[in-house]
């Protein structure tokens, strides 16, 4: 008998929901079908210990809705390789802040340097 260790890797979908996500009520985790009269779990925005904890627990009858990638892995909050995604973004966005931020701060100690150097020269005439 083989050990059955990824149960996100075996979710199948029997028959896909035709409702909307965005017009049943509740959070972002947990919604409510009106039309199949059951909570709709949304497995891509737990972690993934919690969305395997849900499968494992739970009894009959289970909606959920997921995001699966390419390879056929469910994407969960806490992946891996979507917070490398979030990480570059803020790394790129905090370099293009910092070197704006440098930017700025050289211009005005250029502005101030060639200002007094012409006021050193104004005053050099004066005193001729």
């Amino acid at each position: 008998m083989s050990k059955f260790t990824n149960h996100l890797s075996s979710v199948k979908i029997a028959s896909p929901c035709s409702q909307n996500w965005n017009e049943m009520i509740g959070t972002e985790r947990k919604r409510f079908c009106g039309e199949c009269k059951l909570n709709v779990y949304n497995l891509s925005g737990m972690s993934r210990r919690e969305a395997e904890n849900l499968l494992i627990n739970s009894e009959g009858r289970l909606c959920v809705r997921f995001y699966r990638r390419a390879d056929g892995s469910v994407l969960t909050k806490d992946c891996p390789v979507g917070w490398q995604a979030i990480k570059r973004l803020v790394s790129k966005t905090a370099t293009a802040f910092a070197s704006l931020i440098f930017a700025a701060l050289g211009s005005i100690g250029l502005t101030n340097y060639f200002a007094k150097s012409s006021e050193l020269q104004m005053m050099g005439r004066c005193l001729r």
